[in-house]
């Protein structure tokens, strides 16, 4: 938003020089962008008067001029321009003179004949004919504005202004105008606010034996206002007008649509003018469009509504797509004679959603899509009312059309000064906060704050709290120790195990990876899941950056094997790899189930034993017990014969195990191993106590068994039997042999345990290891039917 100082000045006094203006209104919360001086680019040029004109005798194309810049005498100018004549006022660009883009000017000799400056163009002094429609753009600027010679140039052209750019957010729309800045000025240098109050005299008549509004979705227009101006008069605005539109960066046109443009950029209330003979039957129906219905805008573009569009129709056709453009078939012309103004409420997502669709965002949308003032049509309608009346631009039919469709309801607040100075860490009188709050347009009446119409950002009495201390001055507030509940930060048991996990695994030797969320649908098939399986209902993606990134993903592996393959790409022998990585299961609701998975990857110096030693080694360290591991074989993206679930009692943690031939083989991959433990599941099975075991005062007692058993008898199941039995003197169980071959009957295998043997309060005899050592043997007889080897 670009704001001209001078246009400022007619709302609120301010003195300060550019910069600390700017540096004031950025630490009160308008951020200033930039700012621009143009009367800094423009030195040493005046109003000249040429008083006599001359061929030069060498040229047949150079005229001598005797132009007089309010000095004792005329100055001689020597120029090539054909529409200069004696009498015309010029601009002169004197001896050292500087234009804009720096260019400097000296007296010299033309053709031997001495010149003492230059006369200036439109486009030498960064203008156009939309600034002065008189003028031409290939000769030098007449000028036929009210002046004498040796006036400044500067005030002319409004290049004595300064104008200041703003970065506006999205929160403040009140803020993308004249009178929403001047507010802000005030509240911020302690300035009066001046605002005014449109008059309309008016011409008779009434609006509604011509017109009629109609309101079919209030949801989407909460409010209407509009007003008529007959016996139009298209033609250039007045200087001034001109001046300020150019300065806020708006092209003037003519006095109608520039009146328009001014009631915006003052107001921040965009508004329409239609040609009333375009509108059949003379009502304004505001309504959502056909689907398929079609309309061309005023950029003499076809545009193709749906039914979630809302547009501004008569009682036949669309004439303009609500907040955002008008239609050709309602446009101002010359022939013009009677036009109907609008100035309207629409809602915000409507608006930015159509515009996004019909691809034509306009200055209109991007202020409507914040969501502006339906309190604001009103006074935005009759000022550009009075700007035609001033401008003698028509004349007004008495009556307003106002259809409130949704009354607005301020919201009230109490102040609570002892938690806004709690929050903020200040001590500010509760006199201040309601005098800064008025100076911002609040009302504060016995402890309760009323929101005015044009601040829908304020929610909650932290939003008052923010305003206090933007005014109190944020450099003002004394730095203070953080106290109470502020302090009380920490991790959650969530955040605390990810990083303890991922200190475990990079101490296993594993190497972190961070993998996108959404992948290709045919992932799924280099994995092999079945066409039917429940994972191949991932949630799609609606505007995908292409087919490989158009789901979410339902499974890490995927992601996992593909960084795999492209580090065996690269020849590293040997990976170990492990993400935390995030699944998006569809359960069929709006958002889907959420989780995340520790999954680890590897080949090369590595096996499935080890793989699963790395995970007890990680379920250990998160306290988590009973953990048991069952073959799998259904699993198709594992080695049928040499794949696990992972369980903690009951609870199923997740799968490890060596990757399905086929499955290595579409990611170029040789024997690789991967693990997917469900993050959650883990954090569910986990002990809440931290158990603690002293340093033993007794020796331990180490014994070896052997026993063969069936080749189905799994050695998970041999473990929990032998500590099933050893009680509370077995310390713990190590396998450190398995053997098939002579002398062991086929379809059997030896199996060879240690067992660690220590009692707790006194010396172990041999006698109490021997007893414990035969129970264990009883046990694995009785119920595996192995026997002593």
């Amino acid at each position: 938003m670009k704001l001209s100082r001078k246009w400022l000045a007619e709302f609120t006094e301010v003195d300060a020089p550019a910069r600390e203006y700017a540096e004031r209104m950025t630490i009160s919360g308008s951020k200033v962008e930039a700012t621009e001086e143009p009367s800094k680019e423009i030195e040493n040029v005046v109003v000249g008067k040429v008083v006599e004109i001359e061929r030069h005798p060498d040229s047949d194309h150079l005229w001598i001029c005797q132009v007089d810049v309010g000095q004792d005498e005329p100055i001689q100018i020597v120029t090539g321009a054909q529409n200069v004549n004696a009498g015309d006022l010029v601009p002169v660009a004197m001896h050292k003179s500087l234009l804009p883009g720096g260019i400097k000017i000296t007296k010299g000799k033309l053709r031997g004949v001495p010149s003492n400056g230059m006369l200036c163009s439109l486009g030498e002094l960064k203008l156009d004919t939309h600034d002065f429609p008189y003028a031409i753009t290939d000769g030098i600027f007449i000028i036929k504005e009210d002046c004498r010679p040796g006036d400044d140039i500067r005030p002319l052209i409004g290049a004595d202004d300064s104008i200041v750019e703003f970065e506006i957010t999205n929160n403040r729309p009140d803020c993308l105008s004249v009178i929403g800045l001047a507010r802000e000025t005030a509240a911020t240098f302690g300035t009066e606010l001046k605002l005014h109050k449109p008059e309309v005299k008016g011409a008779g008549g009434d609006i509604n034996e011509h017109l009629s509004v109609e309101i079919k979705n209030p949801d989407l227009c909460p409010r209407y206002t509009a007003r008529m101006v007959k016996n139009i008069k298209i033609e250039p605005s007045p200087l001034w007008m001109r001046q300020r539109l150019r300065a806020s960066g708006v092209r003037p046109i003519n006095n109608i649509v520039d009146i328009t443009n001014y009631v915006m950029l003052e107001y921040g209330q965009p508004m329409h003018a239609f040609d009333y003979a375009c509108l059949d039957e003379g009502k304004i129906i505001v309504r959502t469009a056909e689907d398929g219905e079609i309309m061309n805008t005023l950029d003499d573009q076809e545009r193709k509504l749906d039914s979630t569009m809302l547009v501004i129709a008569d009682s036949s056709k669309p004439v303009a797509v609500a907040g955002v453009m008008g239609g050709a078939n309602s446009e101002i012309t010359d022939n013009t004679k009677f036009v109907v103004f609008e100035s309207a409420n629409f809602n915000g997502t409507s608006v930015r959603r159509t515009a996004a669709k019909l691809t034509m965002r306009t200055d209109a949308s991007g202020r409507f899509e914040k969501g502006l003032d339906q309190e604001n049509t009103w006074d935005a309608v009759q000022r550009a009312c009075e700007l035609v009346e001033m401008l003698g631009a028509g004349e007004v039919i008495d009556g307003i059309i106002d259809v409130i469709a949704k009354e607005y309801e301020p919201l009230k607040l109490d102040l609570q000064p002892d938690r806004i100075n709690a929050l903020l860490g200040t001590d500010i009188s509760e006199e201040f906060m309601a005098e800064a709050l008025e100076s911002l347009g609040f009302t504060v009446e016995n402890g309760v704050v009323t929101v005015p119409s044009w601040r829908g950002d304020i929610e909650h009495y932290s939003d008052l709290a923010e305003e206090v201390a933007r005014l109190y001055g944020y450099n003002d507030i004394e730095p203070t120790m953080l106290k109470g509940e502020t302090t009380m930060g920490a991790l959650t048991v969530k955040q605390s195990l990810e990083r303890q996990v991922a200190s475990m695994c990079r101490a296993l030797g594993f190497s972190e990876i961070y993998t996108y969320s959404f992948i290709s649908p045919s992932a799924y098939d280099k994995i092999r899941l079945a066409p039917d399986s429940s994972l191949r209902n991932s949630v799609r993606i609606l505007n995908p950056l292409g087919e490989d990134t158009s789901v979410m993903r339902t499974t890490s592996l995927p992601s996992m094997l593909e960084i795999m393959s492209r580090n065996n790409s690269y020849r590293n022998e040997n990976v170990r790899l492990y993400e935390l990585a995030r699944i998006y299961r569809n359960i069929g609701e709006e958002l889907p189930d959420e989780r995340v998975i520790l999954t680890l990857g590897a080949y090369g110096d590595t096996d499935f034993f080890k793989m699963k030693g790395a995970v007890e080694a990680i379920l250990k360290g998160m306290r988590i017990e009973n953990v048991s591991f069952e073959a799998e074989s259904e699993n198709p993206s594992y080695h049928p014969g040499r794949c696990a679930v992972v369980k903690s009692g009951d609870t199923v943690l997740g799968v490890m195990g060596q990757l399905h031939p086929l499955t290595a083989a579409a990611y170029d991959l040789g024997e690789s191993y991967a693990v997917e433990l469900d993050f959650y599941n883990c954090i569910a099975a986990r002990s809440e106590e931290k158990g603690y075991e002293p340093i033993p005062r007794y020796p331990a007692i180490t014994r070896d068994i052997a026993v063969v058993v069936d080749d189905e008898v799994t050695i998970a199941s041999l473990v929990n039997t032998i500590k099933k039995a050893g009680g509370k003197l077995l310390k713990g169980v190590k396998l450190f042999d398995i053997y098939k071959g002579e002398h062991i009957q086929a379809g059997k295998k030896s199996t060879a345990f240690s067992l660690k043997l220590r009692a707790d309060d006194q010396t172990l005899t041999d006698q109490m290891a021997d007893d414990t050592v035969n129970g264990v043997l009883t046990a694995i007889k009785d119920e595996l039917g192995g026997v002593i080897r």
